[in-house]
Protein backbone atom coordinates (compact mmCIF):
# COMPACT_ATOMS: atom_id res chain seq x y z
CA UNK A 1 0.00 0.00 0.00
CA UNK A 2 1.50 2.90 -1.33
CA UNK A 3 0.93 6.27 1.12
CA UNK A 4 1.62 10.09 -0.33
CA UNK A 5 4.74 9.98 2.09
CA UNK A 6 6.60 7.30 0.01
CA UNK A 7 5.72 9.00 -3.10
CA UNK A 8 7.18 12.27 -1.79
CA UNK A 9 10.35 10.84 -0.62
CA UNK A 10 14.12 10.74 -1.94
CA UNK A 11 15.63 8.49 -3.79
CA UNK A 12 19.15 7.52 -2.63
CA UNK A 13 21.39 5.34 -3.94
CA UNK A 14 24.23 2.88 -1.64
CA UNK A 15 27.37 2.07 -3.46
CA UNK A 16 29.88 -0.06 -2.10
CA UNK A 17 33.70 -1.21 -3.62
CA UNK A 18 35.71 -2.75 -1.66
CA UNK A 19 39.01 -1.22 -2.71
CA UNK A 20 40.01 2.63 -3.81
CA UNK A 21 40.66 1.46 -7.22
CA UNK A 22 37.49 -0.22 -8.48
CA UNK A 23 34.50 1.51 -10.21
CA UNK A 24 31.51 2.70 -8.12
CA UNK A 25 29.92 4.09 -11.90
CA UNK A 26 28.60 0.39 -12.71
CA UNK A 27 26.64 -0.36 -9.97
CA UNK A 28 23.76 2.14 -10.38
CA UNK A 29 24.39 3.14 -13.49
CA UNK A 30 20.95 4.86 -14.61
CA UNK A 31 19.40 4.83 -11.55
CA UNK A 32 17.55 8.46 -11.47
CA UNK A 33 18.36 9.46 -7.87
CA UNK A 34 18.47 12.49 -5.62
CA UNK A 35 21.25 11.47 -2.83
CA UNK A 36 24.37 8.68 -3.30
CA UNK A 37 26.83 7.64 -0.46
CA UNK A 38 29.58 5.83 -1.80
CA UNK A 39 31.85 3.69 0.76
CA UNK A 40 34.92 2.17 -0.61
CA UNK A 41 35.97 -0.28 2.12
CA UNK A 42 35.42 -3.99 2.87
CA UNK A 43 31.60 -5.19 3.66
CA UNK A 44 32.67 -7.26 6.32
CA UNK A 45 31.02 -5.05 9.09
CA UNK A 46 28.36 -2.57 8.99
CA UNK A 47 30.97 0.11 10.84
CA UNK A 48 31.52 1.97 7.37
CA UNK A 49 31.16 5.82 7.00
CA UNK A 50 28.82 6.51 4.22
CA UNK A 51 26.53 3.63 5.36
CA UNK A 52 26.33 5.01 8.57
CA UNK A 53 25.33 8.01 6.73
CA UNK A 54 22.80 7.11 4.63
CA UNK A 55 20.97 5.03 7.41
CA UNK A 56 21.23 8.58 9.60
CA UNK A 57 19.97 10.55 6.53
CA UNK A 58 16.89 8.12 5.37
CA UNK A 59 13.47 9.24 6.13
CA UNK A 60 9.88 7.91 5.96
CA UNK A 61 9.06 7.53 2.57
CA UNK A 62 12.72 7.56 1.32
CA UNK A 63 13.50 4.73 -1.24
CA UNK A 64 17.27 3.35 -0.69
CA UNK A 65 18.40 1.38 -3.62
CA UNK A 66 21.46 -0.81 -3.83
CA UNK A 67 22.79 -2.31 -6.51
CA UNK A 68 22.47 -6.05 -5.15
CA UNK A 69 22.44 -7.56 -1.66
CA UNK A 70 26.10 -7.88 -1.28
CA UNK A 71 27.04 -4.78 -1.20
CA UNK A 72 24.64 -3.69 1.51
CA UNK A 73 25.98 -6.34 3.61
CA UNK A 74 28.21 -9.52 3.63
CA UNK A 75 26.92 -11.39 5.90
CA UNK A 76 22.43 -12.06 7.34
CA UNK A 77 22.52 -10.93 10.11
CA UNK A 78 23.81 -7.43 9.15
CA UNK A 79 21.60 -7.68 5.99
CA UNK A 80 18.43 -8.41 8.05
CA UNK A 81 19.17 -6.14 10.32
CA UNK A 82 19.71 -3.52 8.07
CA UNK A 83 16.96 -3.98 5.84
CA UNK A 84 14.46 -4.68 8.79
CA UNK A 85 15.64 -1.10 10.63
CA UNK A 86 15.05 0.84 7.73
CA UNK A 87 11.29 -0.68 6.54
CA UNK A 88 10.52 -0.30 9.95
CA UNK A 89 10.71 3.37 9.48
CA UNK A 90 9.15 3.40 6.24
CA UNK A 91 11.97 3.39 4.25
CA UNK A 92 11.66 1.51 0.97
CA UNK A 93 14.51 -1.22 0.25
CA UNK A 94 15.69 -2.36 -3.45
CA UNK A 95 18.12 -4.25 -4.54
CA UNK A 96 18.54 -3.88 -8.42
CA UNK A 97 20.61 -6.86 -9.44
CA UNK A 98 17.99 -9.46 -7.54
CA UNK A 99 14.78 -7.19 -8.26
CA UNK A 100 13.74 -7.62 -4.80
CA UNK A 101 12.17 -4.32 -2.91
CA UNK A 102 11.24 -4.23 0.76
CA UNK A 103 8.52 -2.38 2.19
CA UNK A 104 6.60 -2.07 5.84
CA UNK A 105 4.21 -4.24 4.04
CA UNK A 106 6.25 -6.62 3.75
CA UNK A 107 4.75 -10.47 4.19
CA UNK A 108 6.55 -13.77 5.41
CA UNK A 109 7.21 -14.58 2.31
CA UNK A 110 9.51 -11.63 1.41
CA UNK A 111 11.11 -12.02 4.66
CA UNK A 112 11.81 -15.81 3.95
CA UNK A 113 13.24 -14.44 1.04
CA UNK A 114 15.61 -12.17 1.97
CA UNK A 115 16.72 -14.86 4.28
CA UNK A 116 17.09 -17.06 2.10
CA UNK A 117 18.66 -14.55 -1.00
CA UNK A 118 21.14 -13.70 1.97
CA UNK A 119 22.01 -16.74 2.50
CA UNK A 120 23.00 -17.71 -0.25
CA UNK A 121 25.11 -14.39 -0.95
CA UNK A 122 27.12 -14.91 2.34
CA UNK A 123 27.57 -18.89 1.29
CA UNK A 124 29.15 -17.40 -1.95
CA UNK A 125 31.34 -15.30 -0.69
CA UNK A 126 32.21 -18.04 1.90
CA UNK A 127 33.19 -20.52 -0.94
CA UNK A 128 35.21 -17.37 -3.17
CA UNK A 129 37.07 -16.87 0.66
CA UNK A 130 37.54 -20.70 0.27
CA UNK A 131 38.98 -20.82 -2.96
CA UNK A 132 41.23 -18.11 -2.81
CA UNK A 133 42.74 -19.82 0.66
CA UNK A 134 43.38 -22.91 -1.57
CA UNK A 135 45.11 -20.88 -4.44
CA UNK A 136 47.22 -19.85 -2.09
CA UNK A 137 47.97 -22.78 -0.32
CA UNK A 138 49.12 -24.60 -4.26
CA UNK A 139 50.63 -21.38 -4.84
CA UNK A 140 53.34 -21.69 -1.48
CA UNK A 141 53.45 -25.11 -2.60
CA UNK A 142 54.90 -24.31 -6.18
CA UNK A 143 56.75 -21.80 -4.28
CA UNK A 144 55.36 -19.18 -6.34
CA UNK A 145 53.33 -17.28 -4.09
CA UNK A 146 55.55 -15.59 -1.34
CA UNK A 147 52.87 -13.45 0.32
CA UNK A 148 52.94 -9.78 1.30
CA UNK A 149 56.42 -7.82 1.57
CA UNK A 150 56.98 -7.12 5.30
CA UNK A 151 56.13 -4.26 6.55
CA UNK A 152 59.30 -3.34 7.99
CA UNK A 153 63.37 -4.66 7.54
CA UNK A 154 65.03 -7.07 9.46
CA UNK A 155 67.14 -4.23 11.40
CA UNK A 156 63.09 -2.16 11.80
CA UNK A 157 62.18 -4.83 13.58
CA UNK A 158 65.01 -5.60 16.02
CA UNK A 159 64.72 -2.10 17.03
CA UNK A 160 60.96 -1.87 17.84
CA UNK A 161 61.99 -5.17 19.84
CA UNK A 162 64.17 -3.18 21.64
CA UNK A 163 62.03 -0.22 22.20
CA UNK A 164 58.88 -2.39 23.35
CA UNK A 165 61.94 -4.20 25.73
CA UNK A 166 62.86 -0.54 27.16
CA UNK A 167 58.57 0.33 27.51
CA UNK A 168 57.41 2.66 25.01
CA UNK A 169 54.09 2.38 24.47
CA UNK A 170 53.51 0.11 21.47
CA UNK A 171 50.34 2.05 20.19
CA UNK A 172 52.55 5.11 19.49
CA UNK A 173 54.99 2.86 18.78
CA UNK A 174 52.74 1.53 15.46
CA UNK A 175 51.56 5.41 14.75
CA UNK A 176 55.78 6.16 14.21
CA UNK A 177 56.10 3.00 12.16
CA UNK A 178 53.65 3.27 10.25
CA UNK A 179 51.83 0.04 10.73
CA UNK A 180 48.70 -1.41 12.28
CA UNK A 181 49.05 -2.12 16.00
CA UNK A 182 48.42 -5.83 15.05
CA UNK A 183 51.46 -6.09 12.49
CA UNK A 184 53.67 -4.80 15.51
CA UNK A 185 52.18 -7.42 17.65
CA UNK A 186 52.83 -9.83 15.01
CA UNK A 187 57.00 -9.10 15.00
CA UNK A 188 56.96 -9.14 18.69
CA UNK A 189 55.54 -12.67 18.55
CA UNK A 190 58.04 -14.23 15.94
Amino acid sequence: MATKSKQSGKTVGYVRVSSLDQNTARQLDGVQLDKVFTDKASGKDTNRPQLQAALDYLREGDKLIVHSLDRLARNLDDLRKIVYSLTSKGVVVEFVKENLTFTTDDSAMSRLLLSVMGAFSEFERSLIKERQREGITLAKDRGVYKGRKPSLSDERVAEVRQRVADGECKAALAREYRISRETLYQYLRT
